[in-house]
């Protein structure tokens, strides 16, 4: 139960560098939400790693290099899922802000990069 909530932990520390990311680049840049939001994800990851690594699950027994490209992969693949989540959000109801949209979809993908992570990354 305590890696569960370390893990809700780093994932809301990346939710909220995603969000800042996600915001500094809506407000500063040309890009728009989508484009956006790729970049914002990239930040979140490299964070969450860290954090993930150090405090949620232990570096694992493999190098660092190996590590973090499974850790980018299954990260990848749960952002491919989240962000297609944030997509079809906004494109149902483009109304919604994007941020409302990124909180959403970031609350669906939690559990699917808990399993990777856990199963595939940091395994023992």
């Amino acid at each position: 139960m305590k890696r569960v909530l370390r893990f809700v932990f780093a994932g809301g520390v990346g939710f909220v560098v995603d969000a800042a990311a996600l915001w500094l680049l809506l407000a500063f840049t040309q890009l728009g939400p989508f484009v956006a939001r790729v970049v914002s994800i990239g930040f979140a990851l490299s964070v969450t790693w860290a954090i993930n690594r150090h405090l949620t699950f232990s570096p694992s027994s493999r190098g660092i290099a190996q590590e973090g490209a499974r850790y980018g992969g299954v990260g990848i693949a749960t952002s491919i899922f989240n962000y297609l989540a944030y997509c079809a959000i906004l494109m149902a109801l483009p109304a919604m802000p994007p941020l409302t949209a990124l909180a959403i979809a970031s609350l669906v993908a939690m559990a699917l990069s808990f399993l990777g992570y856990s199963r595939l990354v940091f395994d023992r």
